[in-house]
């Protein structure tokens, strides 16, 4: 593994400790102490794969997305197809500028093992996360985001993703938030797809395994340069 920048947000996270183990072939929990809380990270697939999705979650932190495990059932199926994913736990979930560089680092500790592309993924506030850690990157290095249930507030970074191929899932009976906050986040990008899901809820529900199909055939597309929504 390459040794980080002192200067980068991997660095400067303050690792003093760390353990790790191997839960199953192609399945690592990772857990990074640092000052500020503890970080984790859940890695699907090979360490070393070119192309990772990192996935984030809402304003209570968590690792499994919505639909119950929806993050843990996508990184199963793609660690198949040879991606590797990443779920991130937050240090301090809720607070937008530590998620954002919570999963930023994620993404460089990625970088440091191999990895060379990203999506990212986020649910309710993590869509805020998703979209600002994207911003960080060029298209090159980050081709697309992914959303789910997004909230509006902090997504205006999205103006700067116009560029990226963006995918916007929202149930019309989401009681949090409702789905004209996507629609407002896809208005200020001027870009991408929003699929309103019919009668599921914040979560998703009971929609998630036509996310996860869509996704399955979404996110490879978005890595091969093939997808529709771009």
């Amino acid at each position: 593994m390459d040794s980080p920048d002192p200067e980068s947000p991997f660095a400067l996270l303050g690792v003093f400790a760390r353990q790790q183990v191997q839960v199953m072939s192609g399945f690592e929990h990772i857990e990074l102490y640092t000052h500020h809380g503890l970080l984790t990270l859940l890695w699907h697939g090979r360490p070393d794969a070119e192309h990772a999705v990192v996935c984030v979650g809402g304003a209570l932190g968590g690792v499994l997305g919505p639909d119950g495990g929806l993050y843990h059932r996508l990184g199963c199926q793609l660690a198949d197809q040879g991606l590797g994913v990443l779920r991130v736990g937050y240090r301090q979930p809720n607070e937008l500028p530590m998620c954002v560089h919570d999963t930023v680092a994620a993404m460089e500790f990625a970088r440091m093992h191999g990895a060379e592309r990203f999506m990212t993924l986020g649910h309710s506030f993590g869509g805020a996360v998703a979209i600002n850690a994207a911003a960080f990157f060029d298209r090159a290095t980050v081709p697309g985001v992914v959303t789910f249930a997004t909230q509006a507030g902090g997504c205006e970074a999205i103006e700067r993703l116009s560029d990226r191929d963006l995918l916007y899932f929202h149930g019309t009976a989401d009681r949090i938030l409702p789905h004209q906050a996507s629609e407002m986040v896809r208005m200020l990008a001027g870009a991408g797809e929003l699929v309103l899901l019919d009668g599921a809820d914040h979560a998703l529900a009971p929609c998630g395994a036509e996310v996860l199909t869509r996704l399955m055939d979404h996110v490879p597309s978005v890595f091969a340069g093939t997808s529709s929504t771009s």
